[in-house]
């Protein structure tokens, strides 16, 4: 062979053979809108629990003996387990490897556990009186009580929290899925509440389930506890549509998250490292934009929390001049409440199925804001309301005149509106902020729940020493609601639409 045609095979076989090119991966398939509808629908089954939760318990324990300045207190189970209960859920759903998927086996036993919950707290005057309660007094109906709350509490939040990154695993990137993926969730929230409201409205449960009467269980107790059966049986169908719509693939090692925040802050300390510790952490690496989302979300729920305890006990007290066990005139303002929640539940259902076009338009920061703004002039508007009754000088003579119900029920029916953006928003701008940055959905919704919870436990504590500073009633604690509110909507009106734009910071 010539000198120069041997260097050349030796000049080629020392040039690499170039490799084939890769095929891009494939796009991932786009979750059908109708999954998602089912996924989404127990949020109706968890919200007819709350709405009957929020419209009759205030009043109920009330009527078991705890006067109404402390009547908060017990509320404050719910941010408390929501604290720990929902962030730690969320970050156990992001590693669980059952054969079953990552966030349903949490959603079927949070489930169970609110169908638990339920029965207790319906049925705890009759434990009571079992136990050794008699006469007005009812220490035992009280204990029996608390310990459902307690459970029904924890149990909303084992099993929000997974349904929130379920809705964001389907989703993905796609982040105008995931604003489509919440609307429904706020849809069906509507929807339960619709029926939860609308169960606690009417009066004649214990005529059609005489048994719920008893000893220990008069007909405003049995209403409660028949509320209670209709909530299990629809608690039940929702979970069976959810958890069978969105069939999960075990989490296997090749579906570990990619090198991220999580694997700086967990795999390096060995995964043994206190959760808490993990889960602040975290916040070293969120962009000004997250910070901005967090601080209107706690601003948002100190305007909400005190209207969602005390809505319907407000229109018992100081619209229909009622007092729990005194009369008539406080039950019958606590169902026209109820009903008043019923037709904020349409308008909010009718907000979520314009939620996308809405912030498309308008962008989900301003829209957030305006919201906010209007939550704080319908408070306004009760304080108003509040003022006219007493001036009127109806109180403790007669009902109040249809015109003063009518614009009672008017305000309820409003916020409708910012409540439907405040179940939704939130959610999407979290998760579409938080995604970049590699932290798990679940933990994701942990953290978005923590900026809801820790105002709730300040509102639950102070709320009713704070009314009764003020001569009792529920005026200064909606007061204080308007206050947050308007400043929410300042601050996510100016804040959000520029802090959004900002790319997050990359994690190294």
């Amino acid at each position: 062979m010539p000198v120069a045609e041997a260097e050349s095979h030796r000049t080629r076989a020392r040039i690499p053979t170039r490799a084939p090119a890769a095929r891009p991966p494939p796009s991932p398939r786009r979750t059908p809108l109708r999954q998602l509808l089912r996924v989404t629908s127990i949020a109706g089954g968890i919200q007819f629990g709350w709405a009957l939760q929020l419209s009759l318990l205030t009043p109920y324990v009330q009527e078991l003996g705890i006067p109404h300045a402390w009547a908060s207190i017990i509320w404050l189970c719910g941010p408390l387990s929501g604290l720990i209960v929902q962030p730690l859920v969320g970050h156990m759903s992001d590693r669980c490897k059952s054969r079953f998927g990552r966030r349903r086996p949490f959603i079927a036993v949070g489930a169970s556990l609110i169908t638990l919950s339920v029965l207790i707290i319906g049925h705890s005057a009759d434990i009571g009186w079992l136990l050794g309660d008699s006469g007005s007094s009812k220490p035992r109906a009280i204990a029996v009580f608390v310990v459902g709350f307690w459970i029904l509490d924890v149990a909303n939040n084992m099993t929000q929290g997974p349904c929130r990154a379920l809705l964001a695993d389907l989703t993905g990137k796609d982040h105008r899925r995931t604003r489509v993926a919440n609307a429904y969730f706020s849809l069906f929230m509507a929807v339960g509440n619709v029926l939860g409201y609308s169960t606690g409205s009417y009066s004649g449960w214990f005529r059609i389930f005489p048994f719920t009467v008893t000893s220990a269980c008069n007909a405003d107790c049995a209403n409660l506890k028949s509320a209670f059966y209709l909530d299990i049986i629809f608690m039940m169908i929702t979970t069976y549509l959810s958890i069978t719509a969105a069939p999960e693939m075990p989490l296997g090692l090749s579906d570990r998250f990619q090198p991220s925040v999580e694997e700086a802050t967990v795999e390096s300390c060995h995964e043994q490292e206190a959760f808490l510790w993990e889960l602040f952490g975290t916040f070293q690496y969120f962009s000004w934009s997250v910070w901005i989302i967090l601080l209107v979300t706690a601003l948002n729920w100190i305007g909400w929390f005190p209207f969602l305890l005390f809505d319907t006990d407000w229109m018992g007290r100081e619209v229909y001049g009622g007092k729990p066990n005194e009369g008539n005139n406080y039950d019958a303002g606590v169902r026209m409440g109820a009903f008043g929640l019923v037709l904020n539940s349409f308008i909010l259902g009718l907000t979520s199925l314009f939620m996308e076009k809405l912030c498309r338009k308008w962008g989900a920061g301003f829209m957030w804001g305006v919201s906010n703004i209007l939550m704080a002039l319908c408070f306004l508007s009760m304080l108003m309301l509040s003022y006219a009754t007493k001036l009127m000088g109806y109180i403790g003579h007669h009902l109040p005149q249809s015109s003063i119900v009518a614009a009672a029920l008017i305000i309820f029916a409003i916020l409708g509106f910012p409540l439907a953006i405040t179940y939704s928003v939130p959610y999407a701008l979290i998760s579409s902020r938080i995604e970049p940055l590699g932290l798990g959905q679940g933990l994701s919704m942990g953290v978005l729940n923590l900026a809801i919870v820790i105002p709730q436990v300040i509102v639950s504590v102070g709320s009713g020493p704070w009314d009764q500073l003020f001569g009792g009633g529920n005026s200064p604690a909606f007061a204080v609601g308007a206050v947050a509110a308007f400043s929410a909507g300042t601050i996510a009106i100016l804040g959000i639409p520029r802090s959004i734009a900002q790319k997050p910071r990359a994690i190294r």
